[in-house]
């Protein structure tokens, strides 16, 4: 059985000796302790689980570690720098983004992906983005609205 032994996770690059066909996830969660990504539906419709991979939100429950490489790997746990979150976060507790937590971080992660990649989303681009990760809190609004304010935010400083 092929096996993985590096993985670069929030720019390090981390020792691990896993089989290849275990989900990112569970490599994530249980070898790594980064527990940020949580596991949801395990078929990758919900979101719950999602980080990046080089920089685009994957869901992590259908990620096997093997199909990973040397590509980096972004959690929840490495937004924050130096004791400052990131303004995506910051948002998300501000107005009202953040409810129960399950679905948070795969939210605050897609949504870092999104303004990444269109930095001044429109509503209906936020809402097809998003689309993918549900919040059973059924908090849609508030998080349309956080991702709005990290938006202006983001643009603000200038990132």
């Amino acid at each position: 059985m092929a096996k993985v032994s590096e993985l670069v996770v929030n720019g390090k690059p981390t020792r691990v000796e896993v089989d290849a066909e275990r989900t990112l996830l569970s490599v994530l969660r249980d070898d790594l302790d980064l527990t940020g990504a949580k596991y949801g539906c395990g078929e990758g419709e919900c979101g719950a689980c999602t980080v990046l991979i080089d920089g685009a939100a994957r869901k992590s429950c259908r990620v096997n570690v093997g199909d990973v490489g040397a590509r980096k790997i972004t959690t929840i746990e490495s937004l924050e720098k130096n004791g400052k979150l990131h303004p995506v976060q910051e948002a998300f507790i501000e107005r009202g983004g953040f409810q129960c937590g399950i679905c948070t971080p795969g939210q605050v992660l897609a949504a870092h992906a999104l303004l990444t990649e269109t930095p001044a989303p429109s509503q209906e681009q936020i809402k097809e983005w998003m689309a993918g990760n549900l919040c059973r809190c059924t908090g849609y609004y508030k998080i349309i609205e956080s991702i709005e304010a990290a938006a202006e935010a983001l643009q603000t400083a200038g990132r």
